[in-house]
């Protein structure tokens, strides 16, 4: 290890403070009562119902959704025996992949049980506190005698990590690789370099997908496994060979595939010279493998490799597998993961290869990743859609072999679950998604060759949400989707608009200059205008009707889209001036913020304007607005201009609009937490806590959503741009592309609502 990332690694297990794990309360214990309900007397209820039924526990207890991470520091990846107490660093980091990837809670548990019988015993009395056990780090053959011994007597999964999570990475990389080349399981021959707990546990699967086990030759630092060997146990002793053969360039010649769970450079290129044309090399031993991908592609450059490595393509990484795996398990409440679940997990993951690449693979890895082929077999580990594939596949695996003590009822409920938790805008977003599916409309996209827009409008068009419109350049469109691995046809599935050579330029044009004549936009600067600015080629599309929404911003400043869209689309009848609302989903909920981007010290008039436009694009959320004027004053115990402007706006709302539930000014606290609310003002009109924040100017509002945004862990949805003549919403540079096409629904919604006649957001 570099010196500079050891100081760094050290530093970060420092600090801010020591570890990487905390535990935090689920329920509030705020005040006497929490009290008496977390604890004395209350608890005895739960434990009172527990008693009457076991499965209650369930419902009143963690359990369900709580994995214990053993070791007994055996076998610590790349350190070898360094004991229970060095291991924790590692167990702890298990746990966080846990959380992190699938919302899972984990105790780290490290034991100094160096004798498997007292590992089993020890774990084996851990069953009541825990919904699976997911072992770690434990040598062979001890770990195959533990997990064992395990499975036989809890009723709760129980999971050796290091055998079976790489097992499903590796079954799913040789699946892809046969897939790729044409060829079957039962026809290939596969050399083995090791035959540790991995090594076993990944024959032992390929075997279930296939492999036939005669085709199967396996060395170790001994050599061949053969007949005649007397140092073999009962677990490797199933794949010893009778044959003189013994060493593992004896056996390398015609192999189709070459597993390496071993030790750095076993394998020559001489050897791989012999091996079948194209070779499958997956060479697993970390940090070097027993071949560098370098010295394989020198020899055979069609080779198809995998490794250990993220410095590499395939990398073999169990976080691709186990949160998923005991996700889908604990949800159904298994008692087991059987040979059926697993296969399924390996299918599911070896199938998501076939798909589109993801735009937070893309982010977190910094380019955009490759479709499926030689340097692409499995997912990379940020892939969102592990989690909605593996999980139900496992679930469903586990139903049908009736494992499952728990069956799910409805499968797109759960998976739309999972969905929320992955993209945690899916709650507020699906009511939004659900009626855009209904009537799809024409929505046209500024900048049409961004990659953002276009894996949306991907999306969009699998998911019926919208008949997307791209603005561009139609061969740099089609190349930037071919790159992506997209299935979009320009022209067929999306309409392109060409601003170089579209056939309606000039209508365009001329209804441009018919807007702009009397503002000093003479027919020259028209021409040039509509044929170089894409925002006023979609507001002209829109205004015209060939498109039934717009949305820009992805690229660009703000203000500068929304002059043109002032200037072509305008304002509703009525409405006074444009404004902007955000809405942030955080993990206490959903949140909705206006003013965000537009007014930057809006009059009396226009915060009621606002608000009441706010209050009915919350409603299109399918969410109830509960209102709080916010202001530095808490219901006029200060006076200022900013003040006085909210407390007049709110005297407004409740005189003219008396079906809003509105309240203020107040403090944010008081908005958001009712007690403090009730305490300082009795008989509120608000009553629970605020969803919809109104600030009394762009600088607060702003300032507030950004840092909730980073502070809070926020997810942003918009902004949503309110009051305009027709359905355009600008949004900004930092935009992902999940973003883009939660807009794309709510555009559609728009569109849907100006169509019908009433006003959209």
């Amino acid at each position: 290890m570099a010196e500079d990332l050891r100081d760094a690694a050290l530093a970060y297990h420092r600090e801010p403070r020591p570890g990487k794990l905390e535990v935090e309360p689920t329920k509030p214990l705020g005040n006497q009562r929490d009290l008496a309900l977390a604890y004395s007397p209350g608890v005895a209820a739960a434990c009172e119902a527990i008693v009457a039924d076991p499965k209650a526990a369930t419902e009143l207890t963690g359990r369900a959704n709580t994995l214990a991470v053993v070791t007994n520091g055996s076998a610590v990846l790349g350190l070898g025996n360094i004991g229970p107490l060095a291991a924790k660093p590692v167990m702890e980091g298990k746990a966080v992949l846990f959380k992190k990837f699938a919302g899972i809670d984990v105790f780290d548990i490290e034991l100094d049980a160096a004798e498997p019988d007292d590992l089993i015993r020890v774990v084996a009395a851990l069953e009541p506190s825990f919904g699976g056990i997911n072992l770690e780090d434990i040598k062979a053959p001890e770990c195959f005698e533990v997990e064992a011994a395990l499975r036989a007597r809890m009723a709760i999964p129980v999971f050796h990590d290091d055998q079976h999570g790489t097992a499903i990475i590796v079954g799913a990389a040789v699946f892809n690789a046969l897939r790729l080349l044409g060829k079957d399981f039962g026809a290939v021959k596969l050399v083995c370099s090791g035959a540790g707990a991995a090594a076993l546990a990944c024959l032992d699967l390929l075997v279930t997908l296939g492999l036939k086990p005669e085709n199967v030759w396996v060395t170790d630092i001994h050599g061949v496994l053969h007949t005649g060997r007397s140092d073999l146990n009962r677990w490797n002793a199933r794949y010893a060979r009778e044959t003189d053969l013994r060493a593992l360039d004896d056996v390398i010649d015609g192999a189709d595939i070459f597993l390496g769970l071993s030790a750095p450079n076993v394998l020559g290129r001489d050897q791989i010279a012999r091996m079948a044309d194209p070779p499958i090399v997956l060479a697993l031993a970390n940090p070097t493998p027993e071949i560098m991908p370098d010295e394989v592609r020198a020899v055979r450059p069609n080779a198809i490799i995998a490794t250990g490595r993220s410095d590499y393509p395939n990398q073999v990484n169990n976080v691709l597998c186990f949160p998923f795996i005991f996700r889908g398990a604990l949800d159904v409440g298994a008692r087991d993961i059987n040979e059926a679940m697993k296969t399924a997990c390996v299918k599911a993951l070896a199938d998501l290869a076939l798909a589109e690449t993801s735009e937070v693979v893309d982010r977190a890895y910094g380019e955009p990743a490759q479709g499926f082929g030689a340097d692409y077999l499995i997912p990379r580990p940020f892939d969102p859609r592990l989690m909605l594939e593996l999980a139900p596949a496992v679930a469903k695996a586990a139903m049908d072999t009736g494992v499952a003590d728990r069956p799910i009822a409805d499968m797109d409920a759960y998976r739309q679950r999972l969905s929320e938790f992955v993209f945690r805008s899916g709650f507020v977003m699906r009511p939004v998604f659900d009626r855009a599916r209904r009537e799809p409309k024409r929505v046209i996209f500024a900048e049409g060759e961004d990659w953002r827009v276009l894996r949306a409008a991907q999306v969009a068009l699998d998911e019926h949400l919208a008949r997307p419109i791209l603005i561009g350049r139609p061969a740099v469109i089609a190349d930037r989707i071919r790159s992506l691995g997209l299935r979009l046809t320009p022209g067929s599935d999306v309409e392109v608009i060409n601003p170089e050579s579209d056939p309606r330029y000039g209508t365009y044009w001329r209804r441009y200059h018919e807007l702009m004549a009397r503002k000093g936009v003479q027919p020259d600067l028209a021409r040039t205008v509509v044929r170089t600015t894409a925002t006023v080629i979609a507001a002209l599309a829109v205004d015209l009707g060939d498109a039934d929404a717009m949305i820009c911003g992805v690229e660009g400043v703000y203000g500068d889209h929304l002059g043109h869209v002032r200037h072509v689309i305008g304002r509703a009848d009525g409405v006074q001036d444009l404004s902007a609302m955000s809405v942030l989903v955080v993990p206490s909920g959903t949140y909705f913020l206006t003013d965000t981007y537009i007014s930057r010290d809006p009059s009396a008039a226009e915060i009621v304007e606002m608000t009441r436009q706010s209050a009915a694009a919350v409603r299109a959320f399918g969410i109830t607005p509960k209102i709080a004027l916010l202001s530095h004053a808490n219901f006029g115990n200060a006076d200022s201009p900013t003040a006085e402007k909210m407390r007049e706006a709110v005297a407004r709302l409740h005189r003219y609009h008396p079906e809003l539930e509105v309240e203020g000014e107040m403090h944010a606290d008081a908005a958001l937490e009712p007690a403090i609310r009730e305490r300082i003002f009795p008989g509120s009109k608000l009553k629970g806590a605020a969803n919809l924040l109104v600030l009394p100017t762009l600088d607060s509002a702003n300032i507030a959503m950004n840092m909730v945004k980073s502070l809070g862990e926020g997810l942003p949805v918009g902004p949503l741009l309110l009051g305009a003549r027709r359905p355009a919403h600008i949004l900004t540079p930092s935009v992902t592309a999940r973003g883009v096409l939660n807009m794309t629904a709510v555009a559609v919604v728009d569109a849907q609502e100006s169509a019908s006649g009433r006003p959209g957001g």
